[in-house]
């Protein structure tokens, strides 16, 4: 079973990822690693420090990793996962806290400003509805990678023993940042 773990950089879906990986022992592909490590892209916007993937590519790669697979879990990290995987589990931030977290990677004024709005507007969040089949959503202001590993646990074990009911406290839409958009 694919499930993408995407959110706008600076949500935690690495640290979490990694955490996941050691404690559950579950496959994890951190998609923009594997995109920069195999060229799966089209050209590099030096602008935004970033490589654009050629999507069509990705994919192929992908179905050839999961090939075989489709019984195991396996975790699709990246701020692109939505547009792969047809479950999805969105980290979201404040955007206060998110400012800060990109500030201490070291991020232009305007690569931060552009991903603190996105968060605010809920992009990814409003094309993981174009894109996927089930959407799921974290609020992990002020959690530990711990507290937020648990909520993602709690969110697939409910996935694989069919209760998907009981997951309402991570329906998508209750967060909401908008008023802070200047």
């Amino acid at each position: 079973m694919l499930i993408g773990l995407t959110g706008t950089p600076g949500t935690g879906k690495t640290s979490v990822s990694k955490f996941l990986e050691r404690k559950r022992h579950w496959k994890v592909i951190h998609l923009n690693d594997l995109i920069k490590e195999e060229h799966l892209y089209t050209e590099t916007d030096e602008e935004r420090d970033a490589v654009i993937a050629d999507m069509e590519l990705v994919r192929q790669r992908l179905a050839e990793i999961f090939s075989g697979k489709e019984n195991e879990v396996v975790i699709l990290e990246s701020h692109l996962a939505h547009y792969i995987a047809d479950i999805v589990i969105i980290l979201r931030v404040h955007p206060t806290e998110l400012k800060i977290r990109l500030k201490a990677r070291g991020y232009s004024e305007e690569k931060i400003r552009e991903n603190v709005e996105a968060e605010a507007l809920d992009v990814i969040l409003v094309e993981a509805f174009e894109w996927c089949e089930k959407v799921f959503e974290i609020n992990t202001t002020g959690m530990n990678i711990e507290e937020t590993g648990q909520n993602i646990e709690k969110i697939i074990d409910h996935i694989l023993s069919g209760n998907e009911e009981e997951l309402s406290e991570y329906k998508p839409g209750s967060i909401n940042w908008i008023d802070l958009v200047p």
